[in-house]
């Protein structure tokens, strides 16, 4: 079991070097929520593009247990210089 902080600022740091390592492919909220233990990712998102990284949301449709969803996938296009 892995401990980590949850206030927004750790999980904006984790969701930041999440989408560098994802390129293209990007992070869905999902993921984000299973893999970096991010309840809220847009939050965190609106965060970041208050920063000033520019980040694109691509909608897609994605398979859970549930059924269908349409999902949010997040790329980082770019970083403030």
């Amino acid at each position: 079991m892995t401990l980590h902080s949850n206030t927004s600022a750790a999980q904006c740091k984790r969701l930041l070097s999440a989408l560098r390592n994802a390129g293209s492919l990007g992070i869905s909220t999902l993921e984000a929520r299973k893999t970096l233990d991010i309840l809220h990712p847009g939050g965190r998102i609106k965060n970041l593009r208050e920063r000033r990284y520019e980040i694109v949301t691509v909608w897609s449709l994605e398979h859970t247990n549930e059924g269908k969803h349409r999902v949010a996938r997040y790329i980082l296009i770019a970083e403030p210089f």
